[in-house]
């Protein structure tokens, strides 16, 4: 069964750290098999058609290791999934006037409440965070990179996740509905 997917890397292209060719990322997601493989930025953002290959992420991250040297936490969601996390920011509108000051954090299972709830007691100036079993938001209207909460949520919130800005998670879902099934 063809089906849309969202694949979101995790530290990839930061800082200097883990470096990925868009170009050679492309390439060996095809070679996985996948259909119609297209990237947004230089972060480790794709989309593609998966005609229903058995065991796709293990397979991207095996080949990830392989080629590249390094296998990075994958984020893999049918483009559903990925759309409901967006559906349910409650940030829409701040992220809709400025796609950097909101971001969401995509979960690879459920963060525990009390983590969140540390975290988001150091929230300031006008910073807030909401949770759901599959994300957790963030509005920083300050921006993310003055941010003290956005830095002690990576280290109290203790699930695997990955951020996007706003502006960038709906370019992606842009991206992805481009995709013919």
């Amino acid at each position: 069964m063809n089906e849309v997917k969202v694949l979101l890397l995790r530290g990839v292209n930061v800082a200097g750290a883990n470096r990925l060719s868009m170009p050679e990322f492309r390439q060996m997601l095809s070679e996985q098999g996948v259909l119609q493989v297209q990237t947004h930025i230089q972060s480790g953002n794709a989309v593609f058609l998966d005609p229903g290959i058995a065991d796709l992420e293990a397979k991207i991250s095996t080949a990830m290791k392989e080629r590249f040297g390094f296998a990075p936490k994958l984020f893999l969601m049918p483009l559903a999934a990925f759309e409901a996390v967006l559906a349910a920011n409650p940030y829409k509108a701040q992220g809709a006037a400025d796609g950097t000051k909101v971001h969401i954090f995509f979960l690879a299972a459920p963060a525990a409440a009390a983590e969140v709830a540390a975290a988001a007691a150091l929230a300031t100036g006008g910073e807030a965070l909401k949770q759901t079993d599959a994300a957790i938001y963030m509005l920083a209207p300050n921006g993310i990179g003055r941010s003290v909460l956005a830095d002690k949520l990576e280290r109290l919130v203790k699930v695997d996740k990955t951020s996007r800005n706003h502006g960038s998670a709906m370019s992606i879902s842009a991206l992805a509905r481009t995709i013919a099934v």
